[in-house]
């Protein structure tokens, strides 16, 4: 397809994008692409005639306009109050999205729409995602160049004037994991958890479809100029079945794709461009993908580990990494390095909610495997030998022969996470923790990230420990855990509750006026109503349907272990599922809690219910595999 158009470069001017579409008339929509605060996208044909007429109306945001209810912006555009206008972003790339099943009967070409990423403007203000980014941006930078101008010398940066810094640049990059399989096939989650724990699939070849799938996304990876790193098996998955035709069935594997580093606000662009076109590609080649963070509960979630970097641009136009110290091989980081992941984990409870603000998003981050559950960090044991910890939050990433590759990685993300808001919230958190220390020494901010729990800081909690190099899930207890790296939230409830359980955190994220407090509280809003909406209408119901299906099994030799485990499941059962007069059920009960908007009680038995629920599946297995 090397006719195709593929991207229109950031910056292009007006003229030049009309020539460029009228040199391709098989693009023949215009998609406006506005994120509201749940990190979806808008998605419309406008024909493109209407586009190389009105450009103009579409650069000013009055060709396009949506309504409260086609987005979500709870609290803020309402039934009564609606009308929000989408002014296009010319600042970044545009992508063309081509519908491989649809050509154009003249060129022979498939089908294209150009996604045009957007603004969403209520009564004159930018309420969407991407604008919240843009914005934190443009005050994190702000402050940086007047710190610089203030504190031209810096520990860790000897190598830079200060005074020279006349830009900073803000990267960033996800990694895409997700699940493969065959449409309609079931897992078998046992033979899936056997699989993974043995190791069979990790970075193991990959076969028939999935692999020409791969293929073929990591290559138009590389079409769209994003730079592909690499595609490959991950750790979740079984062997796929050959029937008798030669085909593969019974697929059900975990991939993960990579592709170089962006602006942040590109950065998240081409991760919902790549979301979209994966799943497309998969598709074409009869797969489903589920991006899902646990999509199938006791197997390997998916996530995202979001990477954070930042760099100074210098007079002469030499850019420099701000988190690389001077002398790579005596030093970690820099003191702005140390001060970026101390401010991210200082201020990680009103991050956390952006996350994971879904049930899905944390059943995946349980103790086990590689999902991180503490906040604490890793930096290594030597400033010469990295650190590979892959059971902290958010680990040092580093090359002590490359400066520019210093940076840090989220690892609690999913492919679900908002990613716009979240970086929203790092990079504040990040300036937080640079502006609170500023004129510190190396060894100073090596110490107070080091220091224990219950050790005086300059800028850190006096109770909380922040670096480990052990493995935190085996070399502490769940007790030690939580007193020192802080109990992890349970439910989207809970999590929510750390924009209103730590104001002083709040304030430092909200600073730079782009996250405001009716941000938070439309954010809040509509992931509570998820919340409950997905437990009363989903998982509920899908909880229900396996106590129902949980019967008792009429066998010629029971024997008295199997009249016991019989009880014990029966007991669950009742105790999930049946009400009585007296007596109300775990569902009952929860569902009339979450009904009455008795939220924090709705918590606690959410809980419940999952612990009942894993004894119960345990219970059952057990009572069945006695069963001869």
């Amino acid at each position: 397809m090397a006719d195709l158009l593929y991207v229109i470069k950031a910056n292009t001017p007006k003229e030049e994008i009309l020539a460029a579409l009228k040199a391709h008339p098989e693009i023949k929509f215009v998609s406006l692409v506005g994120i509201d605060l749940a990190g979806n996208d808008t998605d419309e044909k406008i024909p493109i005639s209407l586009f190389l007429k009105d450009i103009d109306e579409f650069y000013a945001g009055t060709a396009v306009q949506t309504d409260g209810s086609s987005v979500v912006l709870p609290g803020i555009a309402t039934l009564n109050n609606a009308k929000v206008d989408m002014p296009i972003d010319p600042t970044v790339n545009w992508f063309v999205d081509y519908n491989y099943e649809h050509c154009d009967e003249e060129t022979g070409l498939p089908i294209g729409s150009l996604r045009i990423p957007a603004f969403l403007i209520h009564e004159g203000k930018r309420i969407d995602s991407r604008a919240i980014l843009m914005d934190t941006l443009e005050f994190v930078k702000k402050n940086l160049l007047d710190m610089f101008q203030k504190n031209p010398k810096i520990s860790g940066l000897e190598h830079i004037d200060g005074k020279d810094v006349v830009d900073i640049q803000f990267t960033s990059a996800t990694e895409l994991e997700f699940w493969v399989k065959t449409p309609l096939e079931e897992a078998d989650i046992a033979e899936m958890s056997a699989s993974q724990v043995m190791q069979e699939q990790y970075w193991q070849r990959t076969r028939g479809a999935v692999r020409t799938a791969l293929e073929q996304a990591v290559i138009m990876l590389d079409e769209y100029g994003l730079g592909a790193e690499m595609g490959h098996k991950e750790v979740g998955g079984i062997k796929p079945h050959i029937d008798e035709n030669g085909h593969m069935n019974h697929v059900c594997e975990q991939c993960e794709i990579d592709w170089r580093f962006a602006d942040a606000l590109q950065a998240a662009d081409n991760e919902l461009m790549v979301r979209t076109m994966v799943k497309e590609i998969f598709r074409e080649n009869g797969l489903e993908v589920n991006f899902k963070a646990k999509p199938m509960i006791g197997l390997a979630g998916n996530g995202e580990h979001t990477h954070i970097g930042m760099a100074a641009v210098l007079k002469n136009g030499k850019t420099v990494n701000l988190f690389s110290p001077t002398v790579l091989s005596e030093n970690f980081l820099s003191t702005i390095g140390y001060a970026a992941i101390m401010g991210l984990l200082k201020n990680y409870e009103v991050i956390n909610p952006i996350v994971s603000a879904t049930n899905d998003s944390l059943n995946r981050l349980k103790p086990g495997f590689e999902a991180p559950v503490c906040i604490v960090t890793s930096l290594g044991h030597k400033p010469e030998i990295p650190s590979r910890n892959r059971t902290i939050l958010a680990g040092l990433v580093r090359d002590a022969k490359n400066p520019y590759a210093t940076r840090f990685e989220l690892r609690a993300c999913n492919p679900y996470t908002n990613t716009y808001l979240v970086l929203a919230a790092i990079y504040s958190a990040i300036l937080d923790g640079v502006l609170s220390t500023v004129g510190k020494t190396m060894d100073e901010m090596l110490k107070e990230i080091s220091k224990q729990a219950g050790e005086q800081g300059f800028y850190l909690e006096k109770d909380r420990a922040y670096r480990s190099e052990e493995n935190v899930f085996e070399d502490y207890t769940d007790e030690e855990r939580n007193r020192l790296f802080g109990a992890p939230p349970a439910t989207v409830w809970e999590n929510m509750q750390g924009f209103k359980n730590y104001p002083e955190k709040l304030a430092a994220i909200t600073a730079g006026g782009a996250i405001t407090e009716r941000i938070i509280e439309s954010f809040t809003e509509g992931a509570l109503l998820r919340w409950k909406t997905e437990l009363i209408s989903r998982i509920i119901p899908e909880n229900r349907a396996l106590v129902i299906k949980m019967t008792e099994i009429k066998n010629e030799m029971t024997t008295d272990l199997d009249a016991y485990n019989w009880t014990k499941v029966n007991n669950l059962r009742t105790k999930l599922a049946k009400d009585s007069i007296d007596e109300k059920s775990i569902f009952t009960l929860l569902t009339n809690a979450l009904n009455s908007g008795d939220y924090q009680t709705a918590s606690g038995l959410q809980v419940e219910m999952y612990d009942k629920m894993e004894e119960l599946k345990a219970t059952y297995d057990a009572y069945k595999k006695n069963m001869i």
